[in-house]
């Protein structure tokens, strides 16, 4: 079965469990532009665009920062393909 939806800037979790007795695989797409990040690890800096990545915990999304490991940067879509409840 393959669910789509929207999550919200500074979400951290997707609970499909109402609707998935599991999950195979996810997407996420940002809705706006991901900010920069610069990283001083050596000379010279470096200046990147690191998206949000999703993790797969049972019939949950768990959706991790590029930047700082919290919840998403920006709002966006998702598409899970899973096995119905």
């Amino acid at each position: 079965m393959i669910v789509t939806g929207t999550y919200a800037a500074a979400d951290t979790t997707i609970d499909l469990s109402s609707i998935l007795a599991s999950i195979d695989a996810v997407t996420l797409t940002a809705t706006a532009v991901i900010d920069d990040f610069t990283t001083s690890l050596g000379p010279p800096p470096v200046t990147a665009k690191i998206p949000d990545s999703p993790r797969i915990n049972g019939t949950s999304i768990t959706i991790v920062s590029g930047i700082d490991g919290t919840g998403a940067q920006k709002a966006g879509k998702f598409l899970a393909i899973g096995r119905r409840s």
